[in-house]
């Protein structure tokens, strides 16, 4: 005879904060430079327990968070991370779904999920339905503001780690790229396999151009080689780009829309995701299921911390990004990170939710 019980899951409240953390070093990719990142965390607070999701975005997405979103979950069910899910993007109709409102959601729907798994007493892995025991990471950072000693000392570290991969930023210079290609397979060895991200930074010829000084070089990842705005410039890319090498584009997807119109358009060989955008737990699902069904290879974005358990539970998942800014923010800010072993992560399922705990008093110090 089964018996039933009450979880007192109602959403009480939803808190938010964000974090203004300078970066080691000026930092810069092939369409941006930068000296700070942002981290906006929401905290959601229902049956006396409390879950925490986070984005690395700004502090109009705080506002947001704080004077809508909140008030689009509070009374609702912690147990029904979906309804709430739905319920924040019908909130945001005129507001636009893409950027600043996809970004709170996320944020927001990870702080859900986690607190069901408290109240659970689950570790999130295991509530989304584990699939793997861990999850291979290629270390990220390689940015174009940086001198040939620091992109090799960085590069090489994460080898030295155990990582299997590595990826580095271009885009800034077409013909300084392929000395600082040649630097860090240097620096990384031939077993190595090395990626490249142009954010956008060539047109469709141009990326061409580039991709094949790079297969010279045994490049079998190229990101971003045009915008992801630009479907037609990705597939045009894919189409002629060399055999071995994949097109990895996703990062700007906002919404399953946005990866269906990518995948529908035969732009990428592996879609990126980052659930810190796209939707949060809920979105990232959503989006491993849509890979499954196009059988095409699923590839975190940075937020190692955050995404470690949906890597484990998601079935056609293949790296997660350990990003060189995310890492450090992360150590810096949480109890509770995976810390790589053998170039991998693995969700720590002896803690409940996703493991995180904010440590706010190191936290007030990055204060906005």
């Amino acid at each position: 005879m089964m018996t039933s019980h009450t979880i007192p899951a109602a959403i009480d409240d939803v808190a938010v904060a964000s974090y203004t953390v300078p970066t080691d070093a000026p930092e810069s990719d092939g369409t941006l430079e930068w000296n700070r990142t942002t981290i906006v965390v929401a905290a959601v607070q229902a049956g006396g327990l409390q879950g925490l999701g986070y984005t690395y975005a700004d502090g109009a997405t705080a506002a947001l968070i704080d004077e809508v979103l909140r008030y689009a979950v509070k009374g609702m069910d912690a147990m029904a991370p979906g309804a709430a899910y739905m319920e924040m993007w019908r909130r945001i109709r005129n507001l636009g779904r893409p950027g600043i409102c996809s970004m709170g959601i996320s944020a927001v729907d990870c702080a859900i999920w986690d607190v069901k798994a408290r109240l659970l007493g689950l570790p999130l892995v295991k509530l989304l339905g584990q699939v793997r025991e861990s999850a291979p990471i290629y270390g990220s950072g390689g940015f174009t503001s940086y001198s040939d000693k620091r992109l090799a000392e960085q590069l090489g570290g994460w080898v030295r780690q155990g990582a299997r991969a590595v990826k580095m930023k271009i885009g800034r210079d077409l013909i300084r790229d392929e000395e600082r290609v040649r630097v860090a397979r240097k620096a990384i060895g031939a077993e190595t396999e090395l990626y490249v991200d142009a954010n956008g930074a060539y047109t469709p010829r141009q990326a061409l151009k580039q991709a094949d000084m790079l297969a010279r070089h045994d490049i079998r990842w190229f990101e971003e080689p045009v915008s992801s705005d630009n479907l037609y410039g990705l597939n045009f890319v894919r189409e002629r780009a060399p055999g071995r090498m994949e097109i990895a584009a996703g990062e700007y997807c906002y919404d399953i829309f946005n990866f269906r119109a990518m995948l529908a358009a035969g732009a990428v060989d592996v879609l990126q995701a980052d659930m810190t955008r796209c939707g949060g737990v809920t979105g990232f699902m959503e989006v491993a299921a849509l890979c499954q069904a196009w059988n095409i290879p699923l590839s975190s974005h940075t937020a190692p911390a955050m995404h470690v358990h949906t890597a484990c539970a998601a079935v056609p998942f293949s790296e997660m990004e350990y990003f060189h800014d995310h890492v450090r923010i992360e150590s810096m800010l949480f109890d509770g990170v995976p810390q790589m072993v053998k170039g991998e992560l693995r969700p720590d399922v002896s803690r409940p939710g996703n493991g995180l705990e904010l440590r706010r008093k190191d936290a007030e110090k990055f204060a906005a």
